[in-house]
């Protein structure tokens, strides 16, 4: 972990927790982590190799001089939380890796661990075939029957099986291996809208992670983007719509009645309503 991780600092942090998150479905992890990011005093804490776990894809040219190779960055941040029990580390990775992710997980969990981090949250988009013009239900999943009967006194259990894809899954699925409480919080996104961005998902997941961390936080800015949002699919489903009926729908423009001749059926037959 040492030759993996650069620390930028060294805080002595209050029973810390740490939410992991990276792009996904709805980017739904990444509207709340950089949410937090500017709503919060969070500081800069350390940052992962990249280059251990991610190939370069090219290289970009600035007025004809050629830059040095750039990695998707995966940096911590904390928070010191003067009005809670917990402080937090935020982690943000610009992307998931393609191979080595069991061991850039393990990663992750190392230093949450080094800084006596005892649960782990990640979030995630569950999707649905709810209107997108209804609130979105947030549930969750624990990885041991306290976390499970927490998630229940807040009445954030769903029935039935869930499948979760991703680093979003498998962090959890190390972090019970390795003795951690964890929780993946998931919101439903409309199957129709999976990519876009989506800050409605994302207010209710922050809502709920707020509650449970009792962080202090105005939602205005964040409840603005996701009225913004509701917007653009309004007038997206509505042109689509337009389209879907222009298309499948024939216009009829003369009726024919069989008094006009044949002149009268070539003009009916002409108008489409074959």
């Amino acid at each position: 972990m040492k030759k993996l991780v650069k620390l930028v600092a060294k805080p002595k942090l209050n029973s810390p927790v740490m939410l992991a998150t990276w792009p996904g479905i709805g980017n739904v992890s990444i509207v709340i982590a950089n949410y937090l990011l500017n709503k919060l005093d969070f500081k800069d804490l350390a940052e992962i190799d990249a280059s251990y776990f991610f190939d370069p894809i090219g290289v970009l040219s600035r007025e004809h001089m050629v830059e040095t190779p750039q990695f998707p960055q995966s940096r911590f941040y904390y928070w010191k939380n003067k009005k809670g029990q917990n402080d937090l580390i935020l982690f943000i990775g610009d992307d998931q890796p393609d191979s080595k992710i069991y061991e850039f997980a393990n990663c992750v969990l190392d230093f949450a661990e080094s800084f006596g981090v005892e649960r782990v949250y990640t979030c995630a988009a569950a999707m649905t075939n709810i209107h997108f013009t209804e609130q979105p239900r947030v549930w969750a999943v624990g990885t041991n029957k306290q976390m499970v009967a927490e998630l229940k006194r807040h009445e954030l259990l769903q029935k039935g099986n869930i499948q979760i894809a991703g680093l979003n899954g498998l962090l959890l699925g190390l972090a019970k291996e390795r003795n951690f409480d964890g929780i993946c919080l998931m919101a439903e996104v409309p199957t129709q809208t999976s990519r876009m961005e989506n800050p409605i998902a994302a207010l209710a997941i922050l809502k709920v992670f707020a509650r449970l961390l009792s962080i202090e936080i105005g939602y205005n800015d964040l409840e603005e983007n996701a009225k913004e949002t509701m917007e653009q699919i309004k007038q997206a489903t509505a042109i689509a719509m337009g389209e879907y009926i222009e298309h499948f729908t024939q216009p009829i423009w003369e009726q024919d009645n069989g008094e006009e001749g044949e002149e009268g059926e070539d003009e009916s037959n002409i108008g489409g309503q074959n």
